[in-house]
């Protein structure tokens, strides 16, 4: 039992590095348009939120892989973090969908 979660985890936090990659590149290509693009601030708060929960979820993740499952006394503590971090991945995509909305386009050429 405590193979299958630690794999589920190792599984989540790989698409936890792949999202944080995406979000790295919208940042920098919203800073790269500059103030004047038009959801200059929205994008930035938006995608810093992301950012920061996405942080915390790898640390919930950490935790959870290094905490023995087989331990019945661990069991409460391991159902409450990983009840925690379901909320945060559900709020992180939430978020991602608003970036998403606002559109977050690549430097325009001013030729």
């Amino acid at each position: 039992m405590n193979t299958y979660a630690n794999k589920k985890s190792a599984v989540e936090s790989m698409l936890d590095v792949a999202l944080l990659m995406a979000n790295a590149s919208q940042m920098k290509a919203v800073l790269t348009q500059g103030p004047a693009f038009t959801f200059y601030t929205p994008l930035i708060i938006l995608l810093s939120i992301s950012l920061i929960l996405q942080i915390v979820v790898a640390i919930l993740l950490i935790f959870i892989v290094k905490w023995n499952l087989n331990d019945t006394n661990m069991h409460y503590k391991l159902s409450i973090l990983e009840n925690v971090s379901t909320a945060l991945v559900f709020l992180i995509v939430v978020v991602n969908v608003f970036v998403t909305a606002f559109g977050v386009h690549g430097p325009v050429n001013k030729e």
